[in-house]
């Protein structure tokens, strides 16, 4: 099995340069293997995506294109956002381990959280700052968002 610890760091800078490219996971399998003498395989590759926090630029929906700048504000910064008042939620690409979906979701306040939803469809939420609980009326418009997305 692969992993991300059998590269360096300009090996890593260059799969995040790539991606940032617009290339694919086979693009990346592929690149991996030609210029950095790796063989890997397809779940590797999805992995080490997931490992390295990698976006693939050619998958983001239009849609999703849209709220990119939204989730780059959410890694970058541990404390709550300036919010508009309304939820967001966005999808991930590439789900977590053992989880059917996973997405970031922006309540009202400016809270940020991870949501996920489990292999027995149970939903999940994991919030950035601990102890954390949304008002009543941001769960209801976030479960109606996700639901949508969902479909």
């Amino acid at each position: 099995m692969f992993s991300s610890k059998q590269l360096n760091q300009e090996q890593i800078d260059l799969l995040h340069q790539w991606a940032a490219s617009g290339a694919t996971m086979s693009d990346l399998q592929r690149r991996i293997s030609e210029e950095f003498g790796q063989r890997i395989t397809y779940m590797d590759t999805r992995f080490l995506i997931l490992d390295l926090g990698i976006t693939l630029v050619s998958e983001v929906a239009p849609e999703e294109k849209a709220e990119t700048p939204a989730d780059d504000l959410q890694d970058d910064s541990l404390a709550p956002s300036p919010s508009d008042g309304t939820v967001s939620v966005t999808r991930d690409e590439i789900t977590i381990p053992g989880t059917m979906f996973s997405g970031k979701v922006r309540f009202s306040d400016g809270e940020n959280a991870l949501w996920y939803v489990d292999e027995m469809g149970r939903l999940g939420l994991d919030p950035d700052t601990p102890g954390y609980r949304p008002q009543q009326a941001d769960i209801a418009e976030f479960q109606a968002e996700l639901k949508r997305m969902l479909r």
